[in-house]
């Protein structure tokens, strides 16, 4: 454990950061596990409106600093080929 006032100050903020991000990461779970069963019952509407959602909860992490940009480009690119082969 930390000894310093600062690096105390500091170990508080990343456990508050820590909750925050979880809770982010969570709910873009959550979204993301709609539009998979969206295409796996054959709603093509429902999940292209649940994609929508989890590409603005990606983007709104990438902003954060949550999740890096390749790596939410490359969720959304694989979740938009997923509802597209659904649509078809």
């Amino acid at each position: 454990m930390a000894n310093h006032k600062s690096a105390l100050k500091r170990h508080r903020q990343s456990e508050r950061r820590k909750l925050r991000n979880n809770a982010v990461k969570s709910e873009i779970k959550t979204v993301v596990k709609k539009v998979r069963a969206d295409i796996e019952a054959g709603k093509s509407e429902d999940a292209a409106k649940s994609l929508i959602k989890a590409t603005t909860l990606y983007d709104r992490a990438v902003s954060k600093g949550i999740l890096h940009r390749n790596t939410a480009s490359r969720k959304i690119g694989r979740l938009s080929s997923a509802v597209s082969s659904v649509s078809k």
